[in-house]
């Protein structure tokens, strides 16, 4: 990790605050098994839904007709996703900005994974990228994995739980390893692609 921090240069992460938990799963459901050119189309269609808004609030998609949204490009399953993220932002399971920022990572994980079509790796993007967090470290991410596997010279990928277990010694600071385990990703696909435009 040494090595790689001497020749990346400083960790360049700087989270996207002022999204609300709630506009940030429901961009991440947008994009989920889709290029970000058809999710950013989609999210665009779907906001103009609502006139006069940044992003709708929960209450306003529940009450939107099914069939507009589906017209915007969602599927059914991302319909039902959204509306279970409204349902579960209104009865306080998704909690507010203000909230979020009181609760302890794995507390974060525990009550956004029972929105429907939410998982792990989702709610730790939240966590690096909007909330800031500084120690998470997202196993289940082939980047980082590819990224260990890459720095540490592993002919075969590493298991989540080794990564996890070598990770231990990266605390308090695993959001910064996994973001140079990104960068290592990279950096080895930029050259194989250099590589293959040479050849």
């Amino acid at each position: 990790m040494r090595r790689l921090i001497r020749e990346i240069g400083p960790c360049t992460l700087t989270p996207r605050v002022g999204r609300s938990p709630f506009e940030s799963l429901a961009r991440a459901i947008a994009y989920q098994q889709l290029h970000d050119k058809a999710a950013s189309s989609i999210l665009k269609r779907f906001v103009a839904l609502f006139p006069g808004r940044r992003f709708p609030k929960p209450g306003e998609l529940l009450a939107m007709n099914v069939r507009a949204i589906r017209a915007a490009g969602f599927s059914r399953p991302k319909i039902m996703a959204l509306r279970d993220l409204a349902e579960k932002t209104l009865d306080g399971t998704v909690p507010t900005n203000r909230v979020i920022r009181t609760l302890q990572d794995d507390g974060i994980v525990a009550r956004l994974i029972e929105v429907r079509g939410i998982g792990r790796w989702t709610v730790e993007m939240l966590l690096i990228f909007q909330l800031g967090r500084p120690d998470v470290l997202p196993v289940g991410d082939f980047g980082v994995r590819n990224g260990f596997r890459i720095a540490y010279g592993l002919r075969s990928m590493p298991t989540p739980k080794k990564v996890l277990q070598y990770g231990e010694r990266w605390r308090p600071y695993r959001t910064a390893a996994s973001w140079y385990l990104w960068r290592a990703a990279d950096r080895a696909k930029n050259v194989e692609a250099g590589n293959a435009v040479s050849i």
